[in-house]
Order: C-alpha cells, then sequence, then structure tokens
C-alpha cells in the first residue's frame, strides 16, 4: 500500500522529527463485517482502500545488544508503486499522560532494488509476510484492518496461509514530536469502536 504524504515543513538546519502514535487490537474473523460497517460510518471514505502487500524486516547485526531493524514493504496489487523502507525507533512507554504508543518513525521511498541494497549494506533477512485487508482515514488518523498471511515457501509470495483466526486493527498518526494531543482524538475514536474492537497501547516487548 501507499505510504502517507510526507508532511511538508520548512526545515531550517536539521531535520523533521516524526513520531508514530499507535493503538493496536485485533478482532476475531466472523466480526470483520461488523466493524468494517462502523468504520465506515465513522471514517472520511465509506469504501476503504484495499491493499495486498509484501513486507520483509532486515536485521543487521552489529556491537549493540539488539539488532538494528528496517522493513521493506511492496504492493503487490499496484503496478508501479515504489517500494518502502521503514524505520520504528525504541516505543516511548514511559509517560502514563499519553493514550498510545510513541515512537519515532521514518518511512521513505525507494527504487525496487531495495532488498539488494540492504543485502549488499549487510542486512540479512529475518522473516517476510503477506497482509491484506483495509484502510480507513480519519483527519489525520489511519485505521488499518489487516490479515497476516505466513510465507510458506521463501521468496514465494503465491503460497501463503493465514497465520491467525484474526485480522488486526492499527490506530495510527504520524506527526511531528510533541504533538501528543493526538493521542486524545485516537482514544476518544478508539471508545467509539468498543465493545467491537478494543484498541490498546501495547508494548511489543511484553510480546517477545
Amino acid at each position: 500500500m501507499e505510504a502517507p504524504p510526507v508532511t511538508m515543513m520548512p526545515v531550517t538546519g536539521g531535520t523533521i522529527n516524526m513520531m508514530e502514535y499507535l493503538l493496536q487490537g485485533s478482532v476475531l474473523d466472523r466480526s470483520l463485517e461488523s466493524l468494517i460497517h462502523r468504520l465506515r460510518g465513522l471514517c472520511d471514505n465509506m469504501e476503504p482502500e484495499t491493499f495486498l502487500d509484501h513486507e520483509m524486516v532486515f536485521l543487521l547485526k552489529g556491537q549493540q545488544a539488539s539488532p538494528f531493524v528496517l522493513r521493506a514493504r511492496r504492493s503487490m496489487d499496484r503496478g508501479g508503486v515504489p517500494w518502502h523502507l521503514r524505520y520504528l525507533g525504541q516505543p516511548e512507554m514511559g509517560d502514563k499522560n499519553r493514550h498510545a504508543l510513541v515512537r519515532n518513525c521514518v518511512d521513505i521511498a525507494t527504487s525496487e532494488n531495495l532488498t539488494d541494497f540492504l543485502m549488499e549494506m549487510g542486512f540479512r533477512m529475518d522473516h517476510e509476510f503477506v497482509a491484506k485487508g483495509h484502510l480507513f482515514r480519519k483527519g489525520i488518523m489511519k485505521i488499518m484492518v489487516y490479515k497476516i498471511f505466513r510465507i510458506l515457501v521463501p521468496g514465494n509470495t503465491e503460497n501463503t496461509e493465514p497465520l491467525s483466526l484474526s485480522y488486526l486493527v492499527e490506530l495510527s498518526v504520524v506527526a511531528p514530536a510533541g504533538q501528543d494531543m493526538v493521542s486524545d482524538d485516537m482514544r476518544n475514536f478508539a471508545e467509539q469502536l468498543k465493545p467491537l474492537v478494543h484498541l490498546e497501547k501495547i508494548d511489543p516487548k511484553r510480546l517477545m
């Protein structure tokens, strides 16, 4: 799927530090249609965008305790769309007043030889998957409802199977650092999706 457009802001003497604000949850397959119906009524686009993406996660191990992680993603159902390279920083979980997980985010469009470049740089592919789902928008908020598919034969995106009997639901905003008030809007929106789905501030370390 295409990444949201980069926010155009004047830069004086440095780069813009963009942050991703994130809430996550899941919904069983049998409840998907009810959730889609609710989102149609709440979001700006009544008919969601659909996407079918192939994502590869690359690691670079160095002196540090944890490897450096980059994500390469391409659209499988839209020709001519550039690849995307994404870096996600460590989540900032300490501030209890924030209603969303916050982490540094860099997302750039690249040429199609991205994976070759990463391998030449010393990265190795750790895992890959296919994501298929729906994308809704509400103002600057993005709501993704998608299923993850395991790739059974490495590199063969036609040979997959569902990873679970549920869909992931992600509510996110990408904004310059310091815009913590967006987490209040996200919490208010998430409340309107209950009890169909409970979106939470989830620490990825808890899932390891």
